[in-house]
């Protein structure tokens, strides 16, 4: 069987990515990301990002497809994230490639945003196959997923408050060191102690979840403590000391994971997955353990068109039927639904 043409598109929140697939073989891949827009304001407006994805949808779809040498007509599938997300947002995204699909007569796949996240590595390593255990962090998500096959997928745990995304960027913001907050902290801490400051490690007894509530709160109090005390560190040091509270916890939850089902595969995605620290924390302890560890280039852990396709590949080749026409966004989707 010849490996279907996918156009794949995703605008879930802050990046528009368009990309085109030949199977999981990557023919092109473009992205227009509206961090600028966003970082006068200290974090994502949902009017902004949807007006954005206006503007930008239709010339990086004309650019995916002429990368990729690819006619529209060629395509055997259009794909576009249905959820989660933010609404409008969604929408621009699913109701072009609704048209698109419906104009060239093609099948339409709505994607999980998540699920797309999780597909991700499939797209660099050919070995990366379930079972596994895969995190998943971004800035509305912390997530553990048991992969039993291919759509067949139990979350084991998952965060009871802020996501490590959301954490990085109120206590970036709070620091005053800008937007967005994961590579804010990341670039500050290069140079920190992350030892300097013993910041909470929360659901020590819960062994999959996840809470970031209480670092933040935990953080401010010390601040400002601090402050009046005369004692306030270099803010390096408390940088680093907030990325490893929260590379702790994730790397800690993610292997006891691993220990409860007995899987020898890591796989990741995500934008908290390109936190340099955690991918070598989460290196370290595979070949500790000897498992296979699958994370994703810094490029394919944004969101990003690619993933989307990846996953309509694998639908479109079982023959998993298409969207209904009727079908709308879900702001809301959980995997697995």
């Amino acid at each position: 069987m010849t490996a279907p043409l996918i156009l794949g598109i995703e605008t879930s929140c802050d990046e528009t990515g368009v990309a085109v697939l030949e199977g999981f073989n990557v023919r092109s891949f473009v992205l227009a990301s509206q961090t600028e827009e966003h970082a006068r304001f200290g974090g994502v407006v949902p009017e902004v990002a949807a007006r954005a994805h206006v503007e930008a949808i239709r010339p990086l779809v004309h650019q995916a497809l002429a990368s990729a040498g690819v006619h529209p007509d060629q395509l055997d599938a259009v794909a576009a994230t249905r959820g989660p997300g933010l609404i409008g947002a969604l929408m621009v995204g699913y109701a072009f490639a609704k048209s698109l699909a419906w104009t060239l007569g093609k099948p339409l796949y709505g994607i999980d945003h998540m699920e797309g996240h999780l597909y991700a590595p499939r797209l660099e390593f050919e070995e990366y196959r379930p079972p596994a255990i895969v995190l998943l962090a971004s800035g509305g998500h912390s997530q553990i997923i048991h992969v039993r096959e291919w759509g067949d997928y139990e979350t084991l745990g998952t965060t009871i408050d802020d996501a490590a995304g959301e954490a990085f960027d109120k206590l970036a913001r709070f620091l005053g060191l800008g937007y967005p907050g994961g590579p804010v902290i990341d670039a500050e801490s290069e140079h920190g102690d992350p030892k300097a400051v013993a910041f909470p490690r929360a659901l020590r007894d819960r062994p999959f979840d996840f809470s970031f509530s209480g670092l933040k709160t935990s953080v401010i109090t010390y601040l400002e403590k601090a402050k009046v005390d005369g004692t306030l560190p270099p803010r390096a040091d408390v940088a680093a000391s907030i990325q490893e509270a929260i590379v702790d916890v994730l790397v800690e939850k993610t292997f006891n994971a691993v220990e409860e089902t007995g899987v020898n595969a890591v796989g990741g995605g995500g934008g908290v997955l390109a936190n340099r620290r955690l991918r070598s924390r989460l290196r370290e302890e595979a070949d500790r353990r000897g498992v296979d560890l699958f994370i994703p280039s810094i490029e394919m852990c944004t969101d990003n068109g690619a993933m989307v396709a990846a996953v309509a590949v694998d639908r479109l080749s079982n023959g998993a039927p298409p969207d209904d026409w009727g079908a709308d966004v879900d702001p809301s989707m959980r995997l697995g639904s």
